[in-house]
């Protein structure tokens, strides 16, 4: 009996370490959220809007009904009658400074901010800003919770993130996932300006305008966006980094509204076969292919054809990292931008400019033109000056018709206005001619074409 005792205490104590390492192992692979919810809730909050739309647009006038119709009209919703709204949005200041997303308030008449303790105050918009989609609100209380401010520029993909918003009118409810990347350009209006953090986490209508956080309770993103097919939550979310958030906030609590920066260029991406006729060894940066007049871009030196490959020392890999960092520079600040021009790295100091709505607007139509014929298999024509300030081109020549063949293969169109071939500016329709003439067999050669008066780049491979 003495020798089995020593063997029930060992199995005893063994059996408790392994319960032991299993439940460390099972803490450490599933988080536990409950004290991060309990320190962050308090200070997340619902919000009410009421908008009332335009009656001469979505409503009749009753008197403008004649009577006999009037009775068939009472039983039908007004649908000039207030449209309730709702949303989310968390306190940044003990004085009463809510964040939220700004399609959230946009265009209404009142807005009721319900904080957690139940209480309802009226809110007043301090600042909006559509492209990064935030709004900045303000009620009259003092010594309110707030949330933490954290970091989003160091989120990288597989990082457990927590939401709390009021989806469908549930306040307080708490969902969590991972991130799923980070840096993503969206294609809206605003998805050239905020690199969303794409997300796992279940978000639905209500959620707008809420915090996104990390594991120690600090927002790093406001929920903003959901690609759905069906209305609902379908795995896909985004959300605004709070770095940029906040950057957006200092401005519009200063001045109500916002500044950013402009280079003055369009660009494109750059593929594979782009990288290869330019001589570089990965497809990466960002290549301009149109430098605006009188702009930021045209001082600084930058021309078409330029690859602008890192901006302020930040390497840009994809064309659509670029706007994202302008944009978040300030007008008259002094930015450095890395290129490769012609094989070779320069590096060009640019005084940002400031974006205005002008430089969002976007490109026309162009008219077509007639004959003439070359190697690449299209038939093109000279143009004239008035064509030239109809087309917005100051140089180049017309596509009037495409053949089988290298150009129709690298995407070339009727109607395209071919200024620059494999490095050379286009004047002519014989100089295009010799250019491609001369090229030698099995080669690829970048061509700038502009198309409804957007410039872009194409690789011309040319066969044997």
């Amino acid at each position: 009996m003495n020798k089995i005792l020593p063997i029930k205490i060992f199995a005893s104590l063994l059996l408790s370490l392994f319960s032991l390492i299993l439940s460390c192992s099972v803490q450490g692979k599933y988080p536990e959220f409950t004290e991060l919810v309990e320190k962050s809730s308090p200070a997340v909050v619902n919000i009410r809007t009421t908008r009332v739309p335009d009656s001469n647009v979505d409503g009749l006038d009753e008197q403008d009904v004649p009577e006999i119709f009037r009775r068939f009209f009472r039983e039908m919703p007004d649908r000039r009658q207030p449209r309730p709204g709702a949303g989310s949005g968390f306190i940044i200041d003990s004085d009463g400074y809510i964040l939220t997303n700004n399609h959230v308030v946009d265009g209404a008449q009142e807005i009721v901010v319900a904080l957690s303790d139940r209480r309802e105050r009226e809110a007043k918009i301090i600042g909006q800003d559509a492209l990064s989609d935030l709004a900045l609100l303000k009620i009259e209380e003092k010594g309110l919770p707030t949330v933490e401010i954290g970091q989003s520029e160091s989120l990288k993909p597989g990082q457990w993130v927590v939401a709390i918003g009021s989806p469908f009118g549930f306040e307080h409810s708490v969902t969590a996932g991972i991130v799923s990347a980070t840096g993503r350009s969206l294609p809206e209006n605003n998805g050239n300006y905020v690199p969303f953090i794409q997300t796992d986490v279940a978000i639905n209508p209500g959620n707008s305008g809420g915090p996104l956080l990390d594991l120690d309770g600090k927002v790093v993103g406001i929920n903003s966006q959901i690609f759905t097919r069906s209305g609902g939550f379908m795995g896909l979310s985004f959300a605004i980094p709070v770095d940029v958030a906040m950057e957006v906030t200092a401005q519009l609590k200063e001045k109500g509204s916002v500044s950013r920066g402009w280079l003055g260029v369009l660009i494109q991406r750059v593929d594979r076969d782009l990288a290869e006729s330019f001589g570089l060894d990965r497809p990466s940066g960002a290549l301009v292919t149109q430098v605006f007049a009188d702009s930021p871009a045209e001082a600084s030196g930058l021309r078409e054809g330029d690859i602008i490959i890192s901006f302020n020392g930040k390497m840009i890999d994809l064309s659509s990292d670029l706007p994202h960092m302008v944009g978040r520079i300030r007008a008259e600040s002094e930015a450095e931008v890395e290129i490769v021009r012609n094989g070779d790295r320069q590096t060009l100091k640019v005084v940002i400019g400031k974006l205005d709505d002008d430089e969002l607007a976007g490109p026309r139509t162009p008219s077509p033109a007639a004959a003439n014929g070359n190697r690449i298999g299209i038939n093109i024509e000279n143009l004239e000056d008035s064509e030239k300030r109809q087309l917005g081109v100051e140089r180049g020549v017309i596509v009037s018709r495409t053949f089988a063949g290298a150009a129709r293969d690298a995407g070339i169109q009727r109607g395209d206005v071919i200024t620059d071939f494999d490095g050379e500016s286009v004047t002519s329709v014989d100089q295009l001619d010799r250019l491609a003439d001369a090229l030698p067999a099995d080669i690829t050669v970048h061509v700038r074409i502009v198309r409804n008066k957007r410039p872009q780049y194409l690789a011309l491979k040319i066969g044997s």
